[in-house]
């Protein structure tokens, strides 16, 4: 009884450590002032075929120093499991200048 509740807790964090995958992409000399524009990129399959593309120099607009962070948020993982059913994922861009 006690394995099969620890072998489920170790499935179930790292589920959630997966989840959390964040990336970073500085452009110049990154942010330099904190003003953070965001979008949600959603896919189908798994993740296999975006459904909608995120342009992040439209989110920098004429900024020439920034940072691209992409990751997937706690209101992503909510929305990941209604639409997991579907094979459909999301996941936050943010461009902050």
């Amino acid at each position: 009884m006690v394995r099969k509740l620890v072998c489920g807790l170790v499935i179930v964090a790292v589920a959630f450590l997966v989840g959390c995958q964040t990336h970073r992409h500085v452009v110049g000399d990154g942010a330099q002032e904190w003003q953070p524009t965001s979008e949600r990129q959603w896919y189908i399959l798994m993740g296999l075929i975006p459904l909608n593309e995120v342009d992040t120099e439209e989110l920098a607009g004429d900024a020439e120093d920034y940072e691209i962070k992409t990751e997937t948020t706690f209101v992503d993982g909510l929305i990941n499991i209604v639409t997991s059913i579907i094979t459909v994922r999301s996941r936050t861009v943010t461009v902050t200048k």
